[in-house]
């Protein structure tokens, strides 16, 4: 059989790349390859530039409720081959089926929330500001956004900006990872099957060449981002250097704090679940745990038997409960990480290297993996290890708790379990995160509230999601005006 060559998709077609640099795509689960992927060139990427900009004023000049109509046809496409873009998500991805469906309707439920775009992109008026004097505001697009996504999210986070950016009337350019383009080569067929207007969506793979030819050129009014904080600094940077808007959701190392009074029964698993579902490749990760006191122990030996529950596997195989890490690479650099952490000091209590799945001998495995005895000083505690390594510390109380979360240099999310409503309300005043959650492992935000963040997880000020997002994608124009 033909390998599968991925295509980009410009002006409302499906166009090979003439690219020379051409890369596989792999099933972590196999080591085999699954399709190519090319990496764009700047001339193309260009070309793409271009058809969004000539397709602007078109589609500038629909009203909002036809543009939230054809957002309304693709949500019921996305619906319709749920189950189908799931199965290619875990064959590229590695994730279980499972939790490929739930991304999936994540990235529905944020085209549910763009189309209010007719009562989101409403402004103000105020009457009489002096004698015979209205003034107003009104929200207008821009023109080109980009969109430039990670591998952990592949149907996700696209739609933290694409349907945003196209409901308020604007035109895209869309980056997949070139690690994993099969899912949005997929949900671009529907795009195409929903009937947007040639031009107004467009999809272009590549490396970094594609993204710095995006972020260059003058006729890009902003840049959305998802990825490290290494590439994000740089995106950031890059960006305002040529005069763009730009959202930057970036890096993440999450603390819980377990209080005493927690109900470990229904803790653990929720713990659990944080570190070790999606193969903990997801920035609202649970990393360390903060156990208060006397219940260290207990908190230990619980998440210990919750981890060595999980069936690791390939994600489309009956009963498997967590798959492998995205790559050869960061399996690499996820056993680096405990390799470090045995050297630092800690308690190697569960040791995910050299994990072996019957039937599938090449895979990318990494077990759960947990650590105790940690310490503060430890890179396993402060770094960003995106693998499925949980650390376990003992603090005498929630003030260190939360001393150790606003001391690290990440800021996307941090939990407490307790049953304490005082203890509750400290947390939520004093702990410097964007994304909070109350006996909540993994606190995502729904689509109708923005993806917090801020220190070194996030830079701009309008982030992903929400009200945040109708912002990002719209300039508020002031209109002061008398009429003789």
């Amino acid at each position: 059989m033909a390998m599968m060559k991925i295509r980009n998709y410009m002006n409302g077609e499906w166009v090979e790349s003439k690219s020379k640099k051409v890369i596989d795509v792999m099933n972590p689960a196999t080591d085999e390859a699954l399709a190519k992927v090319p990496l764009s060139t700047k001339e193309e990427t260009e070309k793409a530039i271009g058809y969004a900009n000539d397709a602007f004023w078109g589609w500038r000049c629909k009203p909002p409720l036809e543009r939230a109509r054809l957002l309304m046809k693709l949500k019921s496409l996305l619906e319709k081959e749920q189950s189908e873009i799931a199965k290619t998500l875990t064959l590229e991805h590695g994730k279980t089926y499972n939790e490929a469906h739930l991304e999936i309707e994540r990235a529905i439920e944020n085209v549910e929330v763009s189309t209010g775009v007719t009562s989101m992109m409403m402004g103000h008026l105020l009457e009489d500001v002096a004698p015979g004097i209205d003034e107003y505001d009104v929200r207008q697009p821009l023109g080109v956004f980009a969109s430039l996504n990670p591998f952990n999210f592949p149907a996700m986070i696209p739609f933290w900006s694409l349907p945003y950016a196209v409901a308020c009337g604007n035109t895209v350019v869309v980056k997949s990872s070139s690690r994993v383009p099969m899912t949005m080569e997929k949900i671009f067929g529907l795009i195409h099957e929903a009937g947007f207007p040639k031009g107004v969506i467009n999809l272009v793979n590549g490396s970094s060449e594609v993204a710095d030819t995006l972020m260059e050129s003058p006729s890009v009014k902003g840049i959305s981002f998802v990825g490290s904080t290494t590439v994000g600094r740089h995106v950031y940077k890059k960006s305002a250097e040529n005069f763009k808007r730009v959202q930057v959701q970036a890096g993440a190392k999450n603390f819980g704090i377990v209080m005493p009074d927690a109900k470990l029964d229904k803790v653990v698993p929720n713990i659990a679940a944080s570190a070790f579902d999606c193969s903990g490749q997801r920035c609202l990760a649970l990393a360390v745990i903060l156990a208060v006191g006397d219940i260290y122990k207990e908190v230990q030996v619980k998440v210990q038997e919750s981890a060595q529950r999980y069936k690791v596997g390939f994600g489309l195989d009956k009963g498997v409960t967590m798959g492998p890490v995205v790559s050869k690479e960061a399996k690499v650099k996820i056993e680096g990480y405990i390799t470090k952490g045995i050297e630092e000091g800690a308690k190697l209590i569960l040791d995910g290297r050299g994990y072996r799945v019957d039937g599938y001998p090449n895979g990318y495995w990494v077990g759960p993996t947990i650590f105790s005895e940690c310490q503060r000083e430890m890179a396993i505690v402060n770094e960003e290890i995106f693998g499925p390594v949980l650390c376990i510390m003992k603090i005498k109380d929630l003030n260190e708790g939360i001393d150790i979360i606003n001391a690290s240099r990440y800021a996307n999310a941090a939990t407490l379990y307790t049953q304490n409503g005082a203890a509750a309300r400290e947390f939520k005043y004093h702990a410097r995160c964007g994304n909070l959650g109350i006996n909540i492992g993994v606190a995502a935000p729904m689509a109708f509230f923005h993806f917090g963040g801020s220190k070194d997880s996030f830079y701009g000020d309008l982030h992903a999601q929400g009200r945040d997002a109708f912002q990002f994608f719209t300039d508020a124009v002031v209109v002061v005006e008398r009429w003789y």
